[in-house]
């Protein structure tokens, strides 16, 4: 009777370490899906800035280039009025 005990709570005892190891390979397949998932966002987030980036430089440039048309036609309009 104890040798049945004993292999029974052995087999508890498996089922246990398979269930255990089970999880762990679960729970690294879904650790590399978030790792795959965070790379995809920081080139995401990169490519979002430098987009952000570049959009700022156009606007500056664009806000440049309107002044200097501004101070041109103040010029013009001071010298039609002397």
């Amino acid at each position: 009777m104890a040798n049945e005990e004993i292999s029974r709570q052995f087999d508890v005892i498996e089922d246990k370490v398979e269930k255990l190891v089970e999880s762990c390979r679960n729970l690294e397949a879904e650790n590399r899906e978030y790792k795959n998932r965070l790379v995809g966002l920081e080139q995401e987030l990169r490519d979002r800035r430098e987009a952000e980036k570049l959009y700022l430089d156009q606007k500056e440039l664009i806000r440049g280039k309107i002044d200097s048309l501004l101070e041109k036609l103040s010029s013009i309009r001071d010298s039609e009025t002397s």
